[in-house]
Protein backbone atom coordinates (compact mmCIF):
# COMPACT_ATOMS: atom_id res chain seq x y z
CA UNK A 1 0.00 0.00 0.00
CA UNK A 2 1.13 3.25 -1.02
CA UNK A 3 1.21 6.41 1.50
CA UNK A 4 0.23 9.41 -0.40
CA UNK A 5 0.61 12.70 0.95
CA UNK A 6 -1.88 14.86 -0.18
CA UNK A 7 -1.36 19.03 -0.39
CA UNK A 8 -3.84 21.35 0.59
CA UNK A 9 -4.40 24.37 -0.83
CA UNK A 10 -4.91 26.77 1.61
CA UNK A 11 -5.20 30.68 1.24
CA UNK A 12 -4.41 33.65 3.40
CA UNK A 13 -8.50 33.93 3.31
CA UNK A 14 -8.37 30.00 4.80
CA UNK A 15 -6.49 31.69 7.42
CA UNK A 16 -8.28 34.27 8.29
CA UNK A 17 -11.67 33.14 8.37
CA UNK A 18 -10.23 30.33 10.72
CA UNK A 19 -9.00 32.60 12.85
CA UNK A 20 -12.56 34.49 12.53
CA UNK A 21 -14.27 31.11 14.19
CA UNK A 22 -11.74 30.80 16.50
CA UNK A 23 -12.64 34.52 18.32
CA UNK A 24 -16.47 33.72 18.13
CA UNK A 25 -15.90 30.55 19.81
CA UNK A 26 -14.02 31.87 22.44
CA UNK A 27 -16.35 34.45 22.68
CA UNK A 28 -19.11 32.28 23.04
CA UNK A 29 -17.01 30.78 25.65
CA UNK A 30 -16.28 33.41 27.39
CA UNK A 31 -20.61 34.25 27.61
CA UNK A 32 -21.21 30.90 28.49
CA UNK A 33 -18.56 31.44 31.25
CA UNK A 34 -19.82 34.38 32.34
CA UNK A 35 -23.50 33.38 32.65
CA UNK A 36 -23.04 29.50 33.70
CA UNK A 37 -20.60 30.56 36.88
CA UNK A 38 -23.71 32.80 38.35
CA UNK A 39 -25.61 29.92 38.70
CA UNK A 40 -29.37 28.97 38.52
CA UNK A 41 -31.88 32.07 38.46
CA UNK A 42 -34.26 29.65 40.18
CA UNK A 43 -34.21 27.35 43.38
CA UNK A 44 -34.19 24.19 42.51
CA UNK A 45 -37.28 22.83 43.99
CA UNK A 46 -38.85 25.72 42.23
CA UNK A 47 -37.96 24.84 39.07
CA UNK A 48 -39.33 20.82 39.58
CA UNK A 49 -42.63 22.58 40.91
CA UNK A 50 -42.79 24.68 38.18
CA UNK A 51 -42.10 22.34 35.39
CA UNK A 52 -44.70 20.16 37.03
CA UNK A 53 -47.20 22.36 37.05
CA UNK A 54 -45.99 23.17 33.20
CA UNK A 55 -46.60 19.69 32.59
CA UNK A 56 -49.85 19.70 33.67
CA UNK A 57 -50.87 22.55 32.32
CA UNK A 58 -49.83 21.63 28.53
CA UNK A 59 -51.20 17.85 29.23
CA UNK A 60 -55.16 20.33 30.26
CA UNK A 61 -54.95 22.40 26.81
CA UNK A 62 -56.64 19.04 25.20
CA UNK A 63 -59.93 19.85 27.59
CA UNK A 64 -58.90 23.36 28.46
CA UNK A 65 -57.00 25.38 26.22
CA UNK A 66 -58.30 28.79 27.60
CA UNK A 67 -57.98 27.78 31.13
CA UNK A 68 -54.43 26.28 29.86
CA UNK A 69 -53.46 29.58 28.47
CA UNK A 70 -54.09 31.09 31.75
CA UNK A 71 -52.63 28.91 33.58
CA UNK A 72 -49.16 29.15 31.38
CA UNK A 73 -49.28 33.07 32.02
CA UNK A 74 -49.66 32.65 35.78
CA UNK A 75 -46.40 30.11 35.72
CA UNK A 76 -44.67 32.94 33.82
CA UNK A 77 -45.91 35.80 35.89
CA UNK A 78 -44.92 33.12 39.24
CA UNK A 79 -40.90 32.55 37.92
CA UNK A 80 -40.72 36.48 36.88
CA UNK A 81 -41.92 37.20 40.35
CA UNK A 82 -39.70 34.74 42.08
CA UNK A 83 -36.76 36.27 40.16
CA UNK A 84 -37.66 40.01 41.25
CA UNK A 85 -37.05 38.24 44.78
CA UNK A 86 -34.38 37.09 44.74
CA UNK A 87 -32.80 40.29 43.08
CA UNK A 88 -34.86 42.41 45.71
CA UNK A 89 -33.26 39.97 48.50
CA UNK A 90 -30.12 40.31 47.12
CA UNK A 91 -30.21 44.39 47.03
CA UNK A 92 -31.41 44.68 50.13
CA UNK A 93 -29.17 42.46 51.98
CA UNK A 94 -26.42 45.05 50.85
CA UNK A 95 -28.43 48.00 51.76
CA UNK A 96 -28.52 47.11 55.05
CA UNK A 97 -24.68 45.93 55.32
CA UNK A 98 -24.24 50.19 54.36
CA UNK A 99 -27.12 51.03 56.51
CA UNK A 100 -25.21 49.39 59.40
CA UNK A 101 -22.20 51.70 58.10
CA UNK A 102 -20.45 47.93 57.48
CA UNK A 103 -18.20 47.92 54.54
CA UNK A 104 -19.22 45.77 51.64
CA UNK A 105 -16.95 44.35 50.18
CA UNK A 106 -15.73 45.15 46.80
CA UNK A 107 -15.93 41.14 46.43
CA UNK A 108 -19.58 41.00 47.09
CA UNK A 109 -20.24 43.90 44.80
CA UNK A 110 -18.24 42.26 41.86
CA UNK A 111 -20.34 38.54 42.45
CA UNK A 112 -23.66 41.10 42.81
CA UNK A 113 -22.96 42.59 39.94
CA UNK A 114 -21.33 39.27 38.06
CA UNK A 115 -25.64 38.11 38.88
CA UNK A 116 -27.14 40.97 37.44
CA UNK A 117 -25.16 40.68 34.08
CA UNK A 118 -25.57 37.05 33.96
CA UNK A 119 -29.63 37.70 34.30
CA UNK A 120 -29.38 40.24 32.03
CA UNK A 121 -27.02 38.73 29.39
CA UNK A 122 -29.73 35.59 29.63
CA UNK A 123 -32.76 38.05 29.11
CA UNK A 124 -31.41 39.61 26.21
CA UNK A 125 -30.88 36.14 24.34
CA UNK A 126 -34.57 34.86 24.76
Amino acid sequence: MMNRVTEEHLSTADFAASGERMEERREAMEERRETDGAGPLLPPDFVQELRGRWDRTQTGFVDEPRKAVQEADELVASAMKRMAESFAEARNNLERQWDRGDEVSTEDLRIALRKYRAFFQRLLTV
